[in-house]
């Protein structure tokens, strides 16, 4: 199983039953949705000319292709959940000199900024919490606990944009929720402006507040419209033109009991979201 199908079928377990364009089997997505209908109401959603993102696909902290994956991305397609648009320019040269086989870096040194983000988001886990290991022999049908994934989006102006996406679920008892990270190099086409640009997130919409965070200004959707794969997410361009999205959920699927309450405040979450830790380039 490739990078992108793999994206494929996290998408469906954490959004609602928006079928995503077609890709090869998707056997496992298919148990993804069934088990999301159980807890929702099919909602209606925007078409994918709607929204302006792609979506970055992650591997889990295990080997690539040994399950799981997340969404990500800037370019004009539509979530829940765009896909990533076809291209006939070659992928990027990975480490073996020879172009990706598909838009999902599996080695190299934009694979290596997919781990980093990783190790990074387990960092800030607030007191209280833990953010628990994949365990072993995962069923294709269950959330992975920790995902990862480095992802090319676009060439701009002759320059490469990569899309880095990483995510883990915060555990309190037997209750879990999940912290999200997704960062956009320099280069994309993403909005400027606070509000704007939190809500091109995964093209979910919201109530958005500017939220100063130091001398920063983040837009902070603090409560989402129909879709609420996420409960809050904060997005930051930095001037440099990296983008930070940070999203956490009260609840990571429908097999376990969601948290009581979201790990972060409104303004903790906008400060992660400026937090140099997350500014990869």
């Amino acid at each position: 199983m490739n990078g992108e199908e793999l994206r494929e079928a996290l998408r469906g377990e954490m959004s609602a039953t928006t079928p995503p364009p077609p890709l090869s089997t998707t056997a496992m997505l298919g148990t993804a949705r069934r088990a999301r209908s159980r807890r929702r109401t099919v909602w209606a959603c925007a078409g994918s000319a709607a929204a302006v993102l792609a979506v970055v696909g992650v591997a889990t902290v295990n080997p690539p292709g040994a399950g799981g994956y997340g969404p990500a991305g800037p370019a004009p397609q539509a979530v829940p959940h765009p896909s990533v648009k076809d291209t006939a320019q070659p992928w990027p040269t990975g480490p073996d000199g020879r172009p990706q086989e598909d838009r999902t870096a599996r080695a190299g040194s934009r694979y290596d900024q997919g781990i980093r983000l990783l190790d990074e988001v387990t960092s800030v886990v607030p007191a209280g919490y833990t953010a628990p290991e994949n365990p072993a022999n995962l069923p294709a049908d269950r959330m992975p606990f920790r995902t990862h994934q480095a992802q090319f989006e676009d060439k701009v102006n002759g320059v490469d944009v990569w899309s880095y996406m990483s995510s883990a679920a915060l555990a309190q008892g037997k209750r879990m929720g999940r912290l999200l990270v997704e960062v956009h190099t320099a280069g994309n086409q993403l909005p400027a402006e606070p509000c704007p640009l939190a809500r091109q997130f995964w093209g979910m919409q919201g109530e958005c507040q500017v939220v100063s965070a130091g001398a920063a200004q983040v837009g902070v959707v603090v409560r989402p419209a129909r879709d609420d794969r996420f409960d809050q997410w904060a997005a930051y361009r930095h001037p440099d033109g990296v983008v930070v999205f940070v999203a956490q959920g009260a609840s990571l699927d429908d097999e376990r009991q969601g948290l009581a309450t979201l790990p972060f405040s409104v303004r903790q979450l906008a400060a992660l979201a400026v937090n140099e830790r997350f500014h990869l380039r």
